[in-house]
């Protein structure tokens, strides 16, 4: 049975007596909990090498244009020479690592229509995937890795004029590609998908094209993780340099909500914390302690101003989905030909990439995707009874496939504060505690047997 007060789903929920006699002061107290570092992971971290990103962008920026609309026959100019050098890099780095790495070429035929006014003739566009399987045949999870491959001129049009596209984004799928190349060196319990993808620049047909996929095979991805201008650390107007920083936009209210997600948003007050948001938060908690100097910082909006990225597709299908940004952006080196003015010289080039930092954006994707790869899952159900009274109670369910979590951590915020501050250990899977839901907000993830966090799960306010 289901009834609705106000806008407030209710559902029944039955709490077990031992749950409602429990004493008061039995659940441990709340705590600052540092993440645990994973020495196997740290290893990996330093084997970034930003002199690899550097040569990846220079091999894709030698292609002259990777305009989606480009010559595909050519084999040394073009968005078509520069996917098949994709592939063969995902190729040789799965056969080198002997990795069980799928790599493929994934087309899919676009035909001119009022909706995409930047596809003016039929093309058959290729996203360029490598698929590192997961060992565990019981983890369906899915994490997916991704940066785009083609670049623009001033007129977005232009498909046969220099466009180098180093930073934007070269640099993102450099990123990947070195992802890829130390990640296939080991084998984690659910799948990575590592993804160069075409057609950003025309609309975000590419990452459409793979959302849609994904969604159409229900595939249980569970974060994506888009890099989109990660390799640049200078202002254009001010001068202003941040070499230290990245970006990590993330919706706010989440673009696809069934009817009983808005009641329960809508019931919790947590416009600041869907999925996305969650996934932004979990990836500066677990990869701040493998990096020295560099941080991720939350940007609490989608996108920036007048932009978008390839992130948005997956949102907007109802995916958990994040953008990888530079701190500061140099507009001289976006969407221009290249150029002399005023002194001036304007174009995408790669003498204005800083590998360094580009190094340190994927140090972090890598923390963050090996950190998730190697949790288990989150857990299910995850709902919170609704009384009139000073106590909370939580209850949820053991992922159903995948590692099996030691237990559980209990986070709690002020409803002021934007990142979580304490967590409670627990073994159970519910638990009464005695600090109010009015004044904090709750969420549940799992722990694994080394320590590793899934993902953060809000509950859903029920009712007796």
């Amino acid at each position: 049975m289901r009834f609705a007060i106000g806008k407030l789903l209710f559902l029944p929920l039955l709490f077990a007596g031992s749950l409602i006699a429990q004493q008061k002061g039995s659940v441990p107290k709340p705590e600052i909990v540092k993440p645990v570092i994973d020495q196997e992971i740290a290893a990996l971290v330093k084997e970034i090498s930003a002199d690899s990103i550097k040569s990846y962008i220079a091999k894709m920026v030698s292609f002259g244009t990777r305009h989606s609309l480009s010559d595909t026959a050519s084999a040394t100019r073009g968005i078509g020479a520069a996917r098949r050098w994709v592939a063969y890099k995902f190729k040789q780095f799965a056969q080198r690592n002997k990795a069980d790495m799928t790599v493929q070429l994934d087309p899919y035929r676009l035909e001119p229509n009022p909706r995409q006014p930047r596809i003016t003739r039929p093309v058959t566009m290729k996203n360029v995937l490598g698929t590192l399987k997961g060992v565990d045949p019981t983890d369906n999870r899915v994490l997916l890795v991704s940066g785009h491959l083609d670049s623009r001129n001033t007129d977005v049009m232009d498909s046969v004029g220099i466009a180098p596209g180093a930073n934007d984004d070269a640099s993102g799928v450099a990123v990947v590609m070195e992802l890829a190349r130390v990640l296939s060196k080991k084998k984690f319990p659910c799948t990575i998908i590592f993804m160069a993808v075409q057609g950003e620049e025309q609309g975000l047909v590419g990452a459409r094209h793979m959302a849609s996929k994904l969604k159409a095979e229900q595939a249980n991805l569970i974060a994506m993780l888009n890099n989109d201008i990660v390799g640049n650390s200078v202002a254009s107007e001010t001068g202003d340099k941040n070499d230290k920083t990245v970006r990590i936009f993330s919706e706010m209210v989440p673009a696809l909500e069934t009817d009983e997600q808005t009641a329960a948003r809508n019931a919790l007050k947590a416009e600041n914390d869907s999925p996305s948001r969650q996934l932004a938060r979990y990836i500066k908690e677990v990869s701040d302690p493998y990096l020295k100097g560099f941080v991720a910082t939350i940007n609490a909006r989608p996108d920036r101003f007048l932009r978008g990225g390839d992130h948005t597709p997956f949102n907007q299908l109802g995916f958990t989905a994040v953008r990888f940004t530079e701190f500061n952006e140099n507009f001289n080196h976006q969407h221009q030909n290249v150029r002399v003015e005023n002194n001036i010289q304007y174009g995408d080039l790669s003498e204005f990439v800083d590998y360094t930092y580009a190094a340190n954006v994927a140090r972090l994707n890598l923390a963050a995707l090996a950190t998730l790869a190697k949790a288990p899952a989150q857990p299910a159900q995850v709902k919170m009874r609704v009384n009139l009274d000073n106590m909370t109670y939580l209850s949820w369910e053991a992922p159903a496939s995948g590692p099996k979590p030691k237990g559980y951590y209990i986070l709690m915020r002020e409803t002021y504060q934007p990142f979580w501050e304490k967590k409670i250990f627990v073994t159970d899977t519910k638990a009464e505690l005695p600090h109010s839901k009015d004044n904090y907000f709750f969420a549940v993830q799992s722990v694994g047997q080394n320590g590793h966090l899934s993902q953060i799960v809000m509950p859903v306010p029920v009712r007796n």
